[in-house]
């Protein structure tokens, strides 16, 4: 198995636990916060599979598009753009908060950690 289908499988098994988390009722802190850590780990992963990147530098890619989004809800952007779709709402976001922002910063921690030190090591030998 290549390191890029380990890549495909998480980006899959992330994308449907973000459903499961929007559609079914959780706590404050696994919709909240977990959602956001992990949603930085999708993104990673979801570039992993069409693109060979270095892991430092994708993980710090992917933290300034995290926190370019935060900041597009700080100034409030959905609304000054006047968007009335409720699924780009969700996307973009509508409140801004330095908790999801640390919760991005730990998840790109985290999958550069595992990159680094599970998926090379277990799966990038096969290729």
């Amino acid at each position: 198995m290549t390191h890029k289908i380990v890549y495909l499988i998480l980006t899959i098994s992330l994308f449907l636990i973000e459903i499961g988390i929007a559609i079914f009722p959780t706590t404050h802190f696994i919709r909240s916060y977990f959602g956001d850590l992990l949603v930085v780990i999708l993104i990673y992963c979801a570039i992993k599979v069409v693109v060979d990147s270095e892991p430092k530098r994708l993980a710090i890619g992917v933290f300034i598009f995290s926190v370019m989004i935060e900041m597009a809800q700080y100034f409030r952007l959905v609304d000054v753009l006047e968007i009335k779709n409720q699924m780009l709402r969700i996307i973009i976001g509508t409140s801004f908060s330095w908790v999801d922002i640390l919760m991005y910063f730990l998840g790109c921690v985290a999958i550069y950690l595992i990159d680094v030190f599970w998926i090379r090591r277990n799966f990038c030998k096969l290729d």
